[in-house]
């Protein structure tokens, strides 16, 4: 008998206590075990449409909600014991007539409520033009079974304004709402297709539905339910992982549409496809390559034949691997003895009257990261990213200090990370032989010079060879250069994801008031960002702006504690300042809800019961179900110490820029709930996060 558990068990169960869960999941253990138990309690729902669910007694008050054949046992919701059957009595579980995936399928007669979603009634605040003309008067009710909507919801589905759209979708299937969603926004989605004999075995079930093979299995699917979607790709998605390429692409998307899923599922798709390729799945941070060595291990499980032919690790890292394998053990010069050093040239080397905090930026953003090794190259550069402007006497001025600096080190044998990677790039360039076939680079917005050269240099623009995945709105550590001077052209080869699948409609609405419309790169590439949808209603986010640290303190304790009162974990709330300077504040706060704080290790995954306390450039590939972004006064966002750092008018945008992109990031950390705060009069960025929208 087949053993399987659907997405929304582990929906319910992550709902419940701690005690709670311990208790469904014993009970689910048994039922695995030998469903035919004595001591397991069975009784059949007389009331629900559907005659297969019956109720398993957990307790005096928990039911688990089972669908019962000869051949399978599917684990369908979990609740107290009258919530849990009114969730049966509106639900049965079918195979589509079109596509014949397996649905859980809500009773249409049963939901009366559709028109007046949640948000509605908030709206007074950020109000939104509103339309009750039809968004879907021409496509045939054939055309929309083909796209995965259930046989009774299709006038539900024909009559749909923007009005009703989203809550419509929370009552469809995934693959139904998110076909609607993309034609809501101009796209066309792809028709589903048929499953042969298996309804359980159609990719669109699979989304929902999974098979149990033991106990290990299942032990691990209810040990993460909060994870389960982290690694899911959407067949949507599908084209894009495995379309054959020509030469470097690009998938785009704002935060929360799946660019890390679609980078993790290249990555393996092509390691499939070419069994004796080596893969290598990168990105700029060792904390992020972490992240996408756990969710990779998720993704292939317990094939470790090909996990091994996919490396995971930092692109530095790798440079000095491949660095130590072909010239040695380097010795790297720290980052501080280099600061150092420029320092003290930049006073000893007279005939400039340039800062010690430009010297230091020319050195790492154009003299170092390009590898100007001579005076005529220093001269000639373009120095893009860099917005102020240099004279020809000016760039003389100061190009003994970096010539200096380059002999010093020489004369040390010191080396540089963009050094090395400038080294090892022409060793590859000159060599037939190449250390990975493969490679897929994550978080891409915020590579550097020397780094795409290495990417340039190992792919040696063979077809499939670069595949990138990042958002230019999401761009905090790296200044824009141009991908076309270093040999990457990835016109014609990009796209953009435009399904939100982790971020609330609210929270993702809200935190797109940050950005422009559009995005674009110095090639002229542009990343339009209209159009983007979200699968989910939540809270409308909260911005708020205190008269004193001591009341924001205050305001994000009473929130947290109402956030546990609605039953989420303190693991699964997050709090982002700026800096360490400003997380005593967020401490305080998080204690004053009675609860623990922790900041972890970068890459070390929270401990459970403590609320997690961070600054924002560290949230890039991290996920909460409520979030609060504290301390966004006047000083500190933008940074002060940045702003006063600025040596020229035309660099001031740019810091700018990365400070509006840096809480962009933090808050699409959240799922449901997002607070924002500060002390009077607040950052400047809270007015256009607030703003209403037209």
């Amino acid at each position: 008998m087949n053993f399987l558990i659907a997405d929304t068990f582990t929906d319910s169960l992550a709902s419940l206590t701690g005690d709670e869960q311990r208790a469904v999941k014993t009970t689910a253990f048994d039922l695995q075990m030998n469903a035919a138990s004595p001591g397991l309690s069975f009784h059949k729902l007389d009331r629900a449409r559907d005659k297969n669910f019956w109720s398993v007694r957990v307790n005096a008050d928990l039911r688990l909600i089972v669908h019962k054949t000869t051949n399978s046992i599917l684990l369908c919701y979990v609740d107290h014991h009258d919530k849990a059957y009114a969730w049966a009595e509106r639900r049965k579980l079918e195979t589509h007539p079109s596509t014949g995936a397996a649905q859980l399928v809500e009773v249409r007669e049963s939901v009366v409520e559709i028109a007046v979603p949640r948000y509605v009634a908030r709206e007074v605040t950020y109000p939104i033009a509103r339309s009750a003309k039809p968004l879907f008067p021409h496509i045939a009710a054939e055309q929309l079974l083909a796209y995965g909507v259930p046989k009774e919801w299709l006038a539900d589905a024909q009559a749909a304004t923007e009005d009703s759209i989203f809550a419509l979708a929370r009552h469809l299937p995934t693959e139904a709402a998110e076909a609607l969603l993309e034609l809501a926004t101009g796209g066309v989605p792809a028709v589903r297709k048929a499953a042969a004999t298996d309804p359980f075995a159609h990719p669109d079930a699979q989304r929902r539905f999974r098979v149990m093979a033991n106990a290990d299995d299942l032990e691990q699917a209810l040990a993460f339910p909060w994870e389960k979607w982290s690694v899911f790709l959407h067949p949507t998605q599908r084209d894009l992982v495995e379309r054959t390429l020509a030469g470097p692409a690009r998938v785009a998307g704002s935060a929360g549409t799946g660019k890390t899923v679609v980078a993790l599922h290249r990555a393996v798709f092509l390691a499939r496809q070419h069994p004796d390729a080596r893969v290598l799945l990168t990105t700029f941070s060792i904390t992020l390559a972490r992240m996408l060595r756990q969710k990779l291990r998720r993704l292939v499980g317990d094939d470790t034949a090909l996990a091994n032919r996919i490396t995971v690790d930092a692109v530095d890292e790798v440079g000095i691997s491949l660095y130590e394998q072909s010239f040695g053990t380097p010795q790297v010069a720290p980052a501080g003895m280099i600061a150092s050093l420029l320092s003290t040239l930049s006073h000893t080397v007279g005939g400039h009257s340039f800062p010690e905090r430009f010297i230091e930026q020319e050195w790492t953003e154009v003299v170092d990261a390009w590898q100007l090794r001579t005076w005529e190259a220093y001269r000639d550069v373009a120095r893009l990213g860099r917005r102020s402007r240099l004279s020809e006497k000016q760039r003389a001025s100061i190009w003994p200090i970096f010539e200096q600096a380059q002999k010093r080190l020489h004369d040390g044998a010191l080396f540089t990370v963009p050094g090395l990677l400038a080294d090892i790039s022409a060793e590859l360039t000159s060599s037939s032989e190449r250390p990975f076939d493969f490679v897929v680079v994550d978080e891409a917005q915020d590579m550097s010079v020397p780094q795409l050269r290495f990417f340039s240099a190992l792919a040696a623009g063979r077809p499939d060879g670069l595949f990138f995945a990042g958002d230019l709105g999401q761009r905090i550590f790296q200044t824009p250069f141009s991908w076309k001077s270093l040999g990457v052209d990835v016109r014609g080869r990009s796209t953009t994801l435009r399904v939100n699948y982790r971020t609330s409609h609210q929270i993702r609405r809200q935190a797109d008031r940050l950005l422009g419309t559009e995005l674009q790169d110095v090639d002229g590439n542009v990343e339009a960002r209209r159009g983007t949808v979200s699968l989910f209603n939540g809270d409308e986010p909260d911005v708020r702006v205190l008269p004193s640290a001591r009341e924001e303190v205050a305001a994000i304790s009473e929130w947290i504690r109402a956030r546990i009162a609605d039953g989420l974990l303190p693991q699964e709330i997050g709090v982002f300042v700026r800096s360490s300077e400003q997380a005593a504040r967020a401490r305080e706060a998080v204690a004053g809800a009675n609860l623990g704080s922790t900041t972890p290790a970068p890459g070390v995954d929270p401990e459970n019961g403590k609320v997690v306390i961070m600054p924002m450039h560290l949230a890039k590939g991290l996920e909460f179900r409520a979030v609060v972004v504290a301390a966004c006064d006047e000083d500190v966002l933008p940074h002060q110490a940045r702003i006063e750092s600025v040596t020229d008018e035309s660099d001031l945008r740019e810091v700018y820029d990365t400070e509006r992109q840096l809480l962009y990031v933090a808050c699409t950390r959240a799922r449901d709930h997002l607070l924002i705060t500060g002390v009077g009069p607040g950052s400047e960025f809270l007015a256009d996060l607030a703003a209403p929208t037209g």
